[in-house]
């Protein structure tokens, strides 16, 4: 019998969705800038200046504001025009409040969970806007605690399942991305548990890990507490 007392969630594009509004704002942003690149190169020079710059900005929308204004002078040679700029910061903006729309089977899902194991809320991104949409959600009152880290690696979830839970062994990380996700969680001694969403950037995508014995991969939340039921029998 497998005995899990705790179960880590991740937030974007796990319980609500995130990267179409990256997707609409990067539309945007290649629109701005159509007269100095095609959006196949502008995309991979954006995405090249967001890996660069992660470990300066962090996760989440203001650093890719301001990945895409470094973008934008690099295109142009500096000759980008300050209504672009401006445009750009505005488009970053107006990201910071989009509504917060949850994924289907959310709120029955983490009402169900929560009467038999602690939730845990585990995200990258900036600080006052991921407090924001969670409030938004409304899924605060099913969460025991709630961590906003700066990135997602073994170490995270073997203190964080320490923390409010019996350690990595009896826990499990419940999340779209595989990089983030699943694979430090099982490294760390858990449970990794993979939901598959439309959109996933780039930076998040990895191999699956079908040998792990601690891999589980869901297509909706609706089959995650079918999922821990056959483990804890």
């Amino acid at each position: 019998m497998n005995t899990l007392t705790t179960i880590g969630f991740d937030a974007d594009d796990t319980l609500w969705e995130n990267e179409h509004f990256f997707r609409l704002t990067e539309a945007h942003f290649a629109e701005l800038l159509a007269d100095y690149a095609e959006p196949e190169h502008l995309s991979a020079r954006l995405l090249d200046a967001e890996k660069r710059n992660l470990a300066h900005y962090g996760f989440g929308i203001k650093g890719f504001t301001l990945s895409m204004i470094e973008t934008a002078i690099e295109i142009t040679d500096g000759k980008v025009p300050g209504d672009i700029i401006a445009r750009i910061v505005a488009a970053g903006r107006e990201m910071l409040s989009h509504p917060v729309n949850t994924l289907p089977h959310v709120h029955e899902t983490l009402e169900a969970l929560t009467a038999s194991h602690t939730l845990v809320l585990i995200t990258k991104g900036d600080l006052f806007d991921q407090e924001r949409k969670l409030a938004q959600s409304g899924l605060g009152d099913f969460f025991n605690a709630v961590e906003i880290v700066s990135d997602k690696s073994p170490a995270t979830y073997s203190t964080a399942f320490a923390r409010h839970g019996d350690g990595p062994e009896q826990a499990m990380m419940v999340g779209n991305s595989l990089r983030s996700d699943v694979l430090p969680a099982i490294e760390a001694g858990g449970w990794g548990t993979y939901v598959p969403h439309a959109l996933t950037w780039d930076y998040e995508r990895a191999e699956e890990p079908d040998n792990a014995p601690r891999f589980a991969k869901i297509e909706t939340l609706a089959e995650l507490r079918p999922l821990i039921e056959r483990l804890e029998r």
